[in-house]
Parts: structure tokens; sequence; C-alpha cells
């Protein structure tokens, strides 16, 4: 790839970030680009896995859930920390449970902030860490924030259990995120580790999509279903703090 592919590939980026999901035409005026010009870097960058296009007839242009993942993980991920650590304190000392931020990156979620409970049993995931969509509070509460294109692809995969208490039948794992949109938050009880309870909202940008999930974890015999609907409450205060703070708003 030459210098100039390279410098047209990130220029779209920049533009397909402020302005997704956004056409070919608008792109390329806005870029001041020949539609052939930003087609080819388009399809170099689907290719790579960086954006995706929408169902005809509007085929709209859109950045992937990877692109979020691997910014998470580099200059992101530090703005994304920043903005998130204060309510995740606060969220921290309410409930005196580990606290993880995660991304998504393909079919998992990336762990990429975490504050530590100060018991001595608790939960504790290494950043970087990777987790099961449907085998997580994070991932669950991010399935059930996100489109149904995309949801129907994730459930078309493979839907490996971890534990016995896995959700792997894709019509319950729909059942329940239905349960979470109506409740606001998800409840992964056993479902990952066994012995460790999470329960995950998720994180959205200025347009809604999902970006990310915040959970709070612990020990299963301490989160019981008595703590479930304060947590929970505090928990969704918490995302809309984090993503009222991504999109600049109050």
């Amino acid at each position: 790839m030459s210098t100039q592919s390279v410098v047209n590939a990130i220029h779209v980026i920049e533009a397909i970030s402020t302005l997704q999901p956004v056409g070919l035409s608008d792109l390329a005026r806005t870029l001041e680009q020949p539609k052939a010009t930003v087609l080819r870097a388009l399809r170099t960058l689907e290719e790579l896995g960086w954006v995706e296009q929408g169902e005809a007839p509007a085929a709209h242009w859109s950045l992937t859930y990877h692109a979020y993942a691997v910014a998470a993980r580099t200059g992101m991920r530090q703005n994304i920390r920043d903005l998130a650590i204060a309510p995740m304190s606060a969220l921290q000392e309410e409930s005196s449970e580990t606290i993880h931020l995660c991304v998504p990156d393909g079919r998992n979620m990336v762990v990429v902030e975490r504050l530590d409970s100060s018991h001595t049993l608790r939960a504790f995931l290494a950043l970087g860490t990777t987790l099961q969509m449907h085998a997580s509070g994070t991932g669950l509460a991010f399935l059930a924030a996100s489109n149904p294109e995309f949801v129907d692809d994730y459930l078309s995969g493979p839907l490996d259990a971890r534990t016995a208490r896995s959700l792997t039948s894709p019509a319950k794992i729909r059942d329940e995120l239905q349960a979470i949109r109506e409740r606001g938050y998800s409840i992964n009880v056993d479902g990952r580790s066994e012995g460790i309870t999470s329960l995950g909202a998720a994180i959205c940008d200025h347009s809604g999509t999902p970006i990310g999930s915040v959970s709070i974890s612990g020990p299963t015999s301490r989160i019981t279903e008595s703590h479930f609907n304060d947590f929970g409450k505090s928990l969704v205060r918490t995302a809309r703090m984090i993503t009222n703070r991504l999109s600049g708003t109050r």
C-alpha cells in the first residue's frame, strides 16, 4: 500500500467516525475525493475488518466493533478510562465489589480497566482478558443494546458453554436479551466462571450504538438476588454517566 493510500484510508476512518452511518457519495464529497478513490479505501478497510457496509438500498458505511476495540486498547483506551474512572470509582465504593470496563472485539468483550474489591474473596479478570459475549455479564448487556443484525450474526456462530449455567441456546439467549432490555442491566450467575455473578450495563456513543459495557462482579455467595435491584440501578446510572461523558452531554 502506498503512502497516499494509507493517508486516504486514515481520512476515511476519521470521516466515518464522525458521520456514520454515511453513504459513499457523502463521504467522497466530505473528503473532496473521487468516489473511486474512496471506494478503494473502503474495500481495503472492509477486508481488514475496520469498516462495514449496511444492507441495500442505503448501503451506508460504519466503523466495526473491531475498530472500537483497537482504539480502546491504544490511544482511545486512555480517553475512555479517563472519562469512566470517576463513575467506576463511585460504583466500586458503593458496591464494594470489582468493577470491570470492557469493549467489544469481534465476538468477544475485552477487559480494558478494572477496579478491585477490597474483599479477600473477589472476582478478578486480568486486563486484556477476552470474554464470550453470551457467557458474560458485560457481553450480554452489549448484545442487548446492539442492533438486530449484529445479534443475528452473533447467534449464528458458535455458542460454547463456559460452565453448566452458560446460555448456549439462541432462543434462550434472545429471551434473556429481551429481559435485559426491560430491566436495563444483565444478570449472569455462574455463566462464565462457577461461583461468580456479574451484572452488566451497556455504554453507548452519541448515536446510541453500544461501544462497551461496565459490570459489577463478585462471588455468587455474596452477590445474591437480594442485591440485584440495588446493584442494577447503580450500574445503569453509572453506564449512563459514562455514556454522557463520552458524548459530551450531561
